[in-house]
């Protein structure tokens, strides 16, 4: 069962209002829909027992592991640092 677990989610502004999503706003300061939205890092099945931690912005994987667990906690504590 997947929770969504390993998404690694960028943290956003006032998430709590509506208003602060509005296109209009998120242009305003500089922000597109789309990163608010997408995780910094993903998790991707790579081979039998092998995963990447793909940066979605770039593509580029920015580390892999064989437990899915350490895959997760590597892609959480990348989009810590960035």
């Amino acid at each position: 069962m997947c929770t969504m677990t390993h998404f690694a989610h960028r943290p956003t502004l006032h998430e709590h209002s509506c208003a602060a999503l509005h296109p209009a706003l998120l242009q305003a300061n500089g922000l597109s829909l789309q990163a608010l939205i997408l995780p910094t890092f993903q998790v991707v099945p790579a081979g039998k027992a092998f995963f990447h931690i793909r940066e979605t912005s770039t593509g580029r994987v920015r580390g892999f592991r064989t437990d899915h667990n350490q895959a997760c906690a590597l892609a959480r504590s990348l989009a810590a640092c960035a």
